[in-house]
């Protein structure tokens, strides 16, 4: 479009071109006005044209013997004679030799000098339009401020059903509800139920909750519109409230339809709540997705859903009854779960026959969907890296260990002094999670620095924990404790390597004590702290126990901290044989596997040192607020400027 008025310009002037070139007349022979005269008198010229305001003459005559090949030929000439009208003489000598005369007015100029004004004009009009249509864009947003952002899918998308969702089968089933009702209403309206009018998934973030949505969609057949909750917001106030209007009447429209709402929380967030009360934009945007919720019937076949990962700040009028009053909660997969997301991310991929999905779903405690997807991809850019064609084992390694710690820094070079002070820090956390029955057993142990670490000890879990009881829970303070533990006993000194063992130890043992009641001085109750709403978590605390209360619990703290320490100190004197190997070991391989842990230890010590794992006590209780403490990877940052460990100068060979 931005080249049609160079276009028009174009012909316009290569019109005006033309025309002058054809009012040349084409190739004539210019004649003096006496040449002229002479030929009239020789009895050469028959007829002429006069234009009588210019005096311009034109004609024909017979070539003469002079003329060479030509003799002969009528030959057109033009001439000037004098403007106005032509001398009496020059009339009479026409007539006498019989000269035909024709007297023609002058060509208008009228085309030519609209044609020059129009192209003027013309160009000055295409410029006003072109800063018009700009000037309209912006006013075309400006007026359709208000109109809904959501995007409307039809029933050939999505294409997505329950069978690409991995996993979440209680999820499904508790939503195959609202698919059944936008199949069949009539089945529902005839018996007398209500389907909900709001359905919100709650899950952390990465879980899918958007994918579940498009899957109900897909499996119903039925339109489904799709909007995220920052789409509302504008600064102007009251456009949100225009959009939410404008987003079901277009439901209405396509009715039966699912209205989505991607991150919720952004507009339904408590109202009066925080530094930014009153009736602001968000407000206004709610009280009209209120109103808007409970305007509409069930039978208009409209079905609103929602996703969120903050329940807990959504306000509380839109979560009663007849709004959004069933909540679905997506959690972090399990196991079994984390094993069918894995198979359905690694189906486009080359999987080598060394693969074990199974080790890997085991070893990725925590992880969400999102999490999963892209530990398979980093699988796949590892294998490509190295040059391979199919995805292995050791790539599913190296990728967890991405995703969990970071890069690894083959370029950090480490002193022989650093090297053993780190091998035996990770062979007591090894030795320790090997021989405590209640410890998740040994993965790997490497002093590669990897992240932020310098050296990483892995645990995986036996099976899938959802309660943590109190055994495990102090051998976990244990196994944590044991490098610190190790290096003293060794070196008769500690480091500044177990900074994030200590942050991890301190953190475990203050839930144990506030929120687990896993202490006889404090008793059964759960002592906690809440900030106020949009605050920020560290903004605004309020404390709801006294001065004295706070020294008890960080007496308890200290106690329970202690008692593992000397516990851990123990089993590492008793265990010094195999610490003492392991940690030649690390030197030598700078990487162990957890089976290998095993035979060194063993084999160091001339028995069997590892005990049974404990097992999770079969329970209906619900699992622990927090989660309980995630089996990961422990690592140790040193603190700035700590002269135990110091920063590298050159780079390893």
């Amino acid at each position: 479009m931005r080249w049609i008025p160079w276009v028009v310009i174009g012909g316009i002037v290569a019109f005006l071109l033309f025309g002058m070139f054809l009012d040349g007349g084409g190739e004539r022979e210019e004649l003096q006005y006496s040449e002229f005269l002479s030929k009239v008198r020789a009895g050469k010229i028959e007829s002429v044209e006069i234009q009588q305001s210019s005096g311009k003459i034109t004609g024909s005559f017979v070539a003469g013997a002079d003329a060479g090949k030509d003799a002969g030929k009528e030959v057109d000439f033009q001439t000037q004679g004098p403007a106005g009208e032509i001398p009496e003489q020059d009339i009479k000598l026409l007539e006498s030799k019989d000269v035909s005369r024709d007297y023609k007015s002058p060509p208008s100029d009228l085309i030519p000098t609209l044609l020059t004004w129009g192209l003027f004009i013309g160009i000055i009009v295409l410029f006003w339009w072109w800063l018009g249509r700009r000037a309209q864009g912006q006013m075309a947003g400006l007026m359709n401020i208000g109109r809904s952002r959501g995007k409307l899918y039809t029933t050939d998308k999505p294409k997505t059903r329950f069978d690409d969702v991995a996993g979440y089968q209680g999820v499904k089933f508790e939503i195959n509800e609202v698919v059944d009702f936008l199949k069949n209403p009539a089945k529902f309206k005839e018996i007398g139920a209500r389907i909900p009018k709001g359905v919100l998934l709650v899950g952390p973030p990465g879980t899918g909750k958007t994918l579940i949505a498009r899957a109900v969609a897909g499996e119903a057949g039925v339109p489904f519109i799709s909007v995220s909750g920052s789409d509302f917001m504008e600064m102007f106030v009251g456009v949100g409230a225009a959009r939410v209007r404008d987003l079901f009447e277009s439901a209405r429209k396509e009715s039966p339809a699912i209205i989505f709402i991607d991150e919720i929380d952004s507009i339904g967030r408590k109202r009066g709540a925080g530094l930014g009360g009153g009736h602001d934009e968000r407000e206004q945007t709610l009280n009209q997705l209120l109103s808007e919720m409970d305007g509409f019937e069930t039978t208009e076949g409209i079905v609103m859903m929602a996703a969120t990962n903050r329940p807990d700040i959504l306000d509380t009028a839109l979560l009663r009854p007849g709004r959004f009053d069933r909540q679905v909660l997506v959690p972090l997969p399990t196991q079994d779960e984390r094993l069918e997301i894995l198979k359905v991310h690694c189906q486009d991929k080359r999987l080598a026959d060394d693969v074990e999905l199974d080790v890997a779903a085991r070893g990725t405690p925590g992880m969400s969907g999102a999490d999963l997807s892209n530990l398979v991809n980093e699988a796949a850019l590892h294998a490509a890296r190295r040059g391979d064609t199919h995805v292995h084992r050791e790539d599913f390694e190296a990728a967890r260990d991405r995703v969990l710690m970071g890069m690894k820094r083959e370029s950090m070079a480490l002193s022989e002094q650093e090297k053993e002070i780190i091998a035996y820090h990770e062979g007591g956390h090894a030795v320790l999670a090997y021989v405590l029955p209640n410890a998740d057993p040994v993965h790997k142990v490497t002093i590669l620095p990897t992240g932020m670490a310098l050296g990483v000890t892995q645990q995986l879990p036996v099976e899938e924990k959802h309660i943590y009881q109190r055994q495990y829970l102090e051998d976990s303070l244990a196994v944590r404790l044991g490098g610190r533990l190790a290096e003293e006993l060794v070196f008769g000194q500690i480091s500044t390597g177990a900074e994030n063992d200590l942050v991890g130890c301190t953190e475990l043992a203050r839930k144990m004590v506030r929120q687990w009641g896993m202490s006889k001085a404090i008793g059964p109750m759960a002592w906690g702290s809440q900030g106020a709403v949009f605050l920020g978590e560290d903004l605004v605390h309020t404390r709801d126990y006294s001065d004295e209360t706070a020294r008890v619990i960080d007496e308890e703290v200290e106690t329970i901290l202690r008692e593992q320490e000397d516990r851990a100190r123990r089993v590492l004197q008793e265990h010094r044989r195999g610490l003492d190997a392991l940690a030649t070991a690390l030197l030598e391989r700078e990487t162990v596997t957890g089976d290998e842990v095993t035979e060194i230890v063993d084999k160091a010590l001339g028995r069997k040192a590892g005990g049974p794992r404990l097992r999770p006590a079969a329970s209906e209780a619900p699992p622990s607020p927090n989660g309980g403490p995630k089996p990961r990877a422990r690592a140790k940052k040193p603190a700035p400027g700590a002269k135990a460990a110091p920063v590298p100068r050159s780079k390893k060979g």
